[in-house]
């Protein structure tokens, strides 16, 4: 029988749970890498394909595990992988904003003087599509419910929109290190966060955040209409990855600029989650047309003037 000490003790949250609790971010990149890094490892060790799928498993993992452990909703996170009924304009941006920055890049380049190969443009496109579909399935883009479903909302809570997605975004930069090998990694995903913390913040779709991440990997493999004996003789960092880098850099800035630093979060800063609680709604509150319909005048008249 069951005396009341051993029913406190059962009803007592473990440490660890108390901690995931409290630092639901910080538990959850540090799961992320735990159970990312040795696969990611082994798959430079000669691992193959698959250690690279089970390592990118690592964030979706870590956020429900973090989730249970903070006595969270572990449905509730997943719902964003189905929020699909958003305004055509946020597909457009997902499926659109990569193949943008790449002309843009192009261009650069055409002017500084590179040859580019419009010709290579139709013969790659079978190699994006297949490319966009795996990464949406199982080759990356799964990692979106924890870096965005997860940790992007958590973060924002106590922080700056601006500084959530710094914090964000170079943990996600880091997390690539062991798979690229180099420190240059955490650059770029730490750029390329603006763009999706906008749209997670205007949507609350993690469907969406997927979906630009499925683009962003084809154009990337795919866009750079350069002949391929240029590209391999620039080096580890040659002047197209410098243009390249100064595009991202310059839209994502233009986008704090644009949205005054809000990055489309509507409304002021939530408040810091209780420690007892569970740690952040499944959902950011107010996203674009429909939290404008549901919140009162006041707040509507509010949200209109400050989110972006």
């Amino acid at each position: 029988m069951a005396t009341a000490t051993d029913r406190t003790r059962t009803s007592r949250p473990s440490r660890l749970g108390v901690w995931a609790r409290t630092h639901p971010v910080g538990a959850f990149v540090l799961l992320t890498y735990a159970l990312s890094f040795p696969f990611w490892l082994l798959a430079r060790l000669g691992g193959g394909f698959a250690a690279i799928v089970v390592g990118g498993l690592g964030p979706p993992v870590a956020a429900a595990v973090v989730t249970g452990l903070s006595g969270g909703s572990v449905r509730g996170l997943l719902r964003g992988l189905t929020r699909w009924r958003v305004p055509g304009r946020y597909y457009l941006f997902a499926l659109g904003l990569p193949a943008a920055l790449f002309a843009t890049t192009n261009l650069v380049l055409a002017l500084l003087g590179h040859d580019l190969e419009l010709s290579l443009l139709p013969e790659r496109v079978p190699g994006m599509l297949g490319t966009f579909l795996l990464v949406a399935t199982v080759g990356g883009g799964l990692e979106e419910i924890g870096w965005r479903g997860f940790a992007l909302p958590r973060s924002e809570a106590v922080r700056s929109p601006v500084a959530a997605t710094l914090l964000v975004g170079l943990a996600w930069g880091l997390w690539h290190v062991p798979l690229y090998g180099t420190p240059a990694a955490v650059v770029v995903p730490a750029v390329l966060a603006f763009f999706y913390t906008w749209l997670y913040n205007r949507t609350g779709s993690i469907l969406l955040c997927l979906l630009l991440h499925a683009s962003f990997t084809p154009a990337q493999d795919f866009l750079l209409l350069l002949p391929e004996d240029e590209l391999a003789h620039q080096g580890l960092v040659g002047t197209t990855d410098l243009v390249l880098l100064g595009v991202y850099v310059t839209a994502a800035a233009g986008l704090v600029l644009l949205t005054r630093g809000r990055l489309g979060l509507a409304g002021a800063r939530p408040p810091r989650p209780a420690t007892r609680g569970p740690v952040a709604p499944s959902r950011p509150r107010g996203h674009g047309v429909r939290a404008s319909r549901t919140a009162g005048p006041a707040g509507a008249r509010t949200r209109g003037r400050t989110s972006r």
